[in-house]
């Protein structure tokens, strides 16, 4: 064997070696990807039923505010009704209500006004 052929064998060990460290990064490397790929699994088979509940509650919710709406607008249907009955109740009562209460005010004002009257002329007597 000569210088040369020694100094090859040299080398293809080195690289032998070499090879061999960089392989074992890339093993664990491997490793990781087997361990991504297993946790991306899991987590879309726990995600479907998790939408699929998220799509329930939202469905039950859709339902729930609906009732909600048809109550809102019986209760605004009952206010305007009460709103009408009220101003009607106004005009026809409130009207004449107004003219017997002004009309017993000056009734009592002119008795009021006629007592005081009667006194007056008789302490100066």
């Amino acid at each position: 064997m000569t210088g040369a052929d020694v100094a090859g064998l040299i080398a293809a060990g080195v690289f032998a070696i070499l090879v061999g460290i960089s392989a074992i990064p890339l093993i664990k490397l491997g490793r990781v990807f087997d361990e991504a790929s297993a946790a991306i699994r899991s987590a879309s088979e726990n995600i479907t039923p998790i939408l699929e509940e998220a799509t329930t509650t939202i469905s039950e919710t859709n339902k729930q505010i609906a009732r909600v709406d048809s109550i809102t607008g019986s209760v605004e249907e009952a206010t305007k009704n009460l709103s009408s009955l009220v101003a009607l109740f106004a005009a026809s009562v409130g009207g004449p209500l107004i003219r017997i209460a002004s009309f017993s005010a000056g009734v009592r004002a002119a008795l009021s006004g006629s007592r005081s009257g009667t006194g007056r002329s008789a302490s100066k007597n």
